[in-house]
């Protein structure tokens, strides 16, 4: 779905032709975006009326295709950013990607972005310490509680900023808090 929502993103900036919209999509993984994964998403908004196609002449040159959000695919992006299922929360950029549309998104559902993400960071907090204390019961090498220790405090951290977040956004989340 993150791609879906930054594709939308990139053309409400205005219709672009393939090649440069994959050129201006920002992934927050900052994984290569490959025409496998464009081109199918392209297809698929045509389909479902979220984008339209042009073909543009050129001279000398092979033709292109040009595409452009529809009102449609506005709402769409709108409804995309605007919702982290559960079973989205644990993607780090399913997360990022919301966020980075955070002020187009209602309070309402910036509470239950973050609240997804904080339900799914403290299950997996949990789960580290419970991990962590069998880890240090059975004396196992340094190496392994170090990698421990460091997930709980990355966990621990994001669990800390997901507040600061909630805090900046009006919405209170507790520990265990879920949408």
């Amino acid at each position: 779905m993150a791609l879906d929502i930054i594709i939308l993103g990139v053309l409400r900036a205005g219709p672009v032709h393939g090649y440069e919209l994959k050129r201006r999509v920002q992934r927050p993984t900052l994984g290569a975006l490959s025409n496998n994964s464009i081109y199918p998403a392209l297809r698929r908004f045509e389909s479902d009326g979220f984008v339209t196609k042009t073909v543009e002449e050129q001279d000398g040159k092979p033709s292109r295709k040009v595409y452009a959000i529809t009102d449609a695919g506005r709402s769409h992006f709108m409804e995309l950013i605007s919702v982290l299922p559960p079973d989205l929360a644990t993607s780090d950029e399913e997360f990022f990607v919301r966020l980075g549309f955070f002020e187009e998104v209602a309070p309402a559902g910036r509470a239950a972005i973050l609240a997804a993400r904080a339900a799914v960071i403290d299950r997996q907090l949990a789960q580290v310490l419970v991990l962590r204390s069998e880890v240090m019961a059975a004396a196992t090498t340094r190496w392994r509680q170090d990698a421990m220790d460091e997930l709980i405090a990355r966990l621990e951290r994001e669990r800390t900023w997901i507040g600061d977040l909630a805090t900046r956004a009006g919405a209170v989340l507790t520990e265990g808090d879920t949408p």
